[in-house]
């Protein structure tokens, strides 16, 4: 049983060049993970894979049914009903095995993303499908549900196709991984670590060999410009322009030398050094390097004039009906790096909400990120990206490809990935000299460079920062203050603590 891919080409309308250009794989058994960075075509394999695209040239061959379950938790499953109201035994063990609640389907709008999330992986297992296909399942989920989400993987016995930046994740489950930096598809064996530290094997063996290639062709370089000069000399020597009509012996040497051919040779040597030269040059030119483009960029944060950023009385947030958010005062100041922590369902978002309602900030000093943005405001925002002046738009293209993009893929591109427009409106708000930066779930979709850049630039910026995130490693980095939300019966309470290194 193989998920085949036959001399695949695809590129979509528009685009300079394909993302997949005659690529031959088959997937046995087992998991794979697709690792590339942001808009390098990780979900639009997935999408080639489940039939939702079709090639330009070349075939999928899939075996038996497949299910994808997809990035975005905009969408319910349309499954979901039947899962939560069946009696059937594996409905009952999904639904327990990643906790389902019974009117999730009935509240879909309340749930968080962390619960429709794993709504969506529960339907995806539930439909025993020979191939399951998951674009980012750990997304927005908190560490309790990052388990369960790992106990029901381990039960899969089909072919696999994980797409994650979670590199704990591909290494638990992924027996070989595909490395996508267009048009370039490489399949290693071995979980990712071992996979991306035989591609960096690879690529530094290939970078002493053009080292090699490039001295050798200089030094050709050198040898041809030396022969060409002599050459041209013996070029001079042997013609006749110049001597007097009468000066037979001198006409008679040069003939001789010609005939000999000892004074032609300098030049039947340069042009064998040009083909050397060519070749030389072919094969540096077939030597396949990834870019590698700045990782590391100055959010232009200004703190704010006043000390403090909001305050905010003791008061009850109602959550879903039956809950409520109980919060003390609640005080931020122009310096604070703040991490907001709890389980999924807890009240985060609604929270954040609440506070942006409240805060007190002259336009264009707040930079706020959702957790999540459907794809009609993708589209809004990419239009109007698009419409800036060419000078803001090069300041904002720094900074996408700064955090690993591409930005010609970006150009033009109103459909862009979930990852390339967090980039895209973390680079419009480095322009704005923001007093405070808001974000939830900072991390979700971007690939490891991109946090890696996120988490030093953020380390760095002046402003105040308020982050909403699981990612305790990225928070220990980023942030000195916590508050953290738990549930005790229908109430759930903040407290506030520090953020210690490697919580």
């Amino acid at each position: 049983m193989l998920l085949s891919f036959q001399h695949v080409t695809f590129a979509y309308d528009g685009a300079p060049t394909p993302l997949f250009e005659d690529m031959t794989l088959h997937l046995a058994e087992g998991w794979t993970g697709i690792v590339g960075p942001n808009g390098a075509g990780k979900t639009t394999f997935l999408h080639l894979a489940a039939g939702y695209l079709e090639p330009q040239r070349g075939i999928v061959q899939r075996p038996g049914s497949v299910v994808f379950c997809p990035q975005r938790t905009d969408d319910m499953p349309a499954e979901l009903p039947s899962l939560i109201s069946s009696a059937e035994a594996e409905a009952c063990v999904w639904r327990g095995r990643l906790r389902i609640g019974e009117g999730w389907a009935e509240r879909w709008p309340t749930l968080s993303h962390g619960e429709r999330k794993r709504a969506q992986i529960a339907v995806a297992l539930w439909q025993q499908s020979g191939v399951l296909l998951l674009d980012e399942p750990t997304n927005h989920i908190d560490l309790v549900a990052r388990e369960l989400l790992i106990e029901a993987l381990a039960s899969f016995r089909g072919i696999g196709v994980l797409v994650s930046h979670d590199r704990g994740l591909l290494d638990r489950f992924c027996r070989q991984c595909l490395f996508l930096d267009p048009p370039q598809v490489t399949l290693r064996p071995g979980n990712y670590t071992k996979a991306a530290a035989e591609g960096e094997r690879e690529e530094a063996s290939l970078r002493v060999r053009r080292s090699v290639l490039q001295q050798n062709l200089e030094r050709l370089e050198e040898e041809s410009k030396r022969r060409s000069t002599k050459a041209s000399h013996a070029d001079k020597k042997n013609s006749k322009r110049g001597l007097a009509r009468g000066d037979s012996d001198g006409r008679a040497k040069i003939d001789l030398a010609r005939v000999s051919g000892q004074d032609g040779k300098a030049g039947r040597l340069a042009v064998q050094l040009k083909s050397r030269m060519e070749h030389a040059q072919g094969e540096i030119e077939d030597i396949k390097i990834q870019k590698r483009y700045t990782a590391s960029f100055w959010i232009e944060g200004s703190l704010s004039p006043r000390p403090t950023l909001f305050t905010l009385p003791e008061e009850v947030l109602p959550l879903d009906g039956t809950r409520t958010l109980s919060l003390p005062v609640l005080s931020m100041q122009r310096s604070d790096r703040i991490a907001l922590t709890g389980a999924n369902g807890l009240g985060k978002s609604t929270l954040i909400r609440h506070i942006l309602s409240s805060l007190d900030m002259p336009p264009g000093h707040l930079v706020y990120l959702p957790q999540e943005i459907d794809l009609a405001e993708t589209r809004r925002i990419m239009i109007d990206v698009n419409r800036l002046s060419r000078e803001q738009l090069g300041k904002i293209m720094t900074v996408v490809s700064a955090l690993g993009s591409r930005p010609e893929r970006l150009l033009g591109n109103l459909d862009i990935s979930p990852g390339e427009l967090r980039k895209v409106l973390l680079a419009l708000g480095v322009v704005r000299q923001p007093y405070l930066i808001v974000m939830d779930e900072p991390t979700n979709h971007l690939d490891l460079p991109a946090i890696e850049c996120l988490e030093r630039a953020l380390r760095d910026c002046p402003c105040g920062l308020l982050l909403v995130s699981h990612d305790m490693y990225f928070l220990s980095k980023v942030t000195q203050k916590r508050w953290h939300l738990e549930q005790r019966g229908k109430k759930i309470f903040l407290s506030r603590e520090g953020v210690t290194a490697g919580e």
